[in-house]
């Protein structure tokens, strides 16, 4: 009797630690991803830009901002925030995004008149492109790739297009019916990065595909309309915060957003965070 006993308490010491260790478990995987939201890490206010109406904006790898006003003249600043450089074009029109990663040349996507025109790193035009020459179809969104041609997404025949600006043809089309709910698609934002390109569908998250348009995988972050990269991370801002996602590790952290101003979209620079509202830019320090 005494013998069993004494195996019984010995079972229900092992229980008792085991049942200690998968809490211990648990409480350390919870802490672990609710660390970037605990630290309350910060950003403080170091400059205002005043811009009428800014719409849209992109960084280069020289750490210059791109950044249009309602009258789609595109302002080019340096890092600090200083004025370098201004390009208005010659006719109107709604420039829907600019793409100015590749440093020496920066694209601007007119989605209302479906054309694409290129500046230099001084803005100045030196060229101009006709989509409707291209595809009978509506590009939605385009963005420069790393090998000097362009990505279009093409909302009507819903597909990806890589398209070769010296040659004026398309070298690759990519269907997206098999990897898209196309009923409810709403794509927003592509961005060719570390030999990946990503795009933004506001309603699921983020496609991933390779450098030649084959799918690769999803990155669960729908309600976005833009993401941006610095290093191995993709940032974007969602609940108040500014949002880091390292590409390899998949570790995440965040920044507090001040709520003074409803910010739409983010950029880190070298050592700055650039924040649009619709009255400006904000230049913010990490704290």
């Amino acid at each position: 009797m005494m013998e069993r006993t004494w195996n019984l308490n010995i079972s229900r010491t092992k229980k008792k630690s085991k049942a200690a260790l998968v809490l211990l478990f648990c409480v350390f995987t919870l802490s672990f991803f609710l660390a970037p939201e605990s630290r309350g890490q910060a950003i403080s206010i170091r400059q205002h830009l005043d811009v009428s109406q800014p719409a849209a904006m992109s960084i280069d790898r020289l750490n210059n901002i791109y950044l249009t006003d309602r009258k789609n003249n595109v302002h080019q600043f340096n890092g600090a925030g200083r004025l370098i450089n201004t390009y208005s074009p010659p006719r109107t029109g709604n420039i829907g995004n600019v793409e100015a990663w590749n440093a020496m040349k920066v694209l601007l996507f007119y989605d209302d008149q479906q054309q694409i025109t290129l500046l230099d790193r001084f803005l100045n035009n030196i060229a101009n492109i006709r989509l409707r020459d291209i595809t009978d179809g509506l590009i939605k969104v385009a963005t420069t790739a790393a090998d000097e041609r362009i990505w279009l997404f093409n909302e009507s025949e819903f597909s990806l297009l890589k398209y070769d600006p010296r040659t004026s043809e398309i070298v690759s089309t990519t269907p997206l019916n098999l990897t898209f709910d196309r009923k409810k698609a709403d794509i927003r934002y592509i961005r060719e990065y570390q030999n990946m390109v990503y795009m933004v569908d506001k309603t699921t998250g983020i496609y991933v595909f390779d450098n030649l348009g084959n799918y690769k995988k999803t990155l669960p972050f729908p309600e976005l309309s833009y993401i941006g990269f610095r290093g191995d991370e993709l940032y974007y801002l969602a609940g108040g915060k500014l949002r880091f996602f390292n590409l390899y590790s998949f570790a995440e952290r965040a920044f507090d957003v001040p709520p003074v101003q409803n910010y739409k979209q983010a950029l880190v620079g070298e050592d700055l965070v650039y924040l649009l509202s619709e009255s400006g830019l904000d230049l913010y320090e990490f704290e």
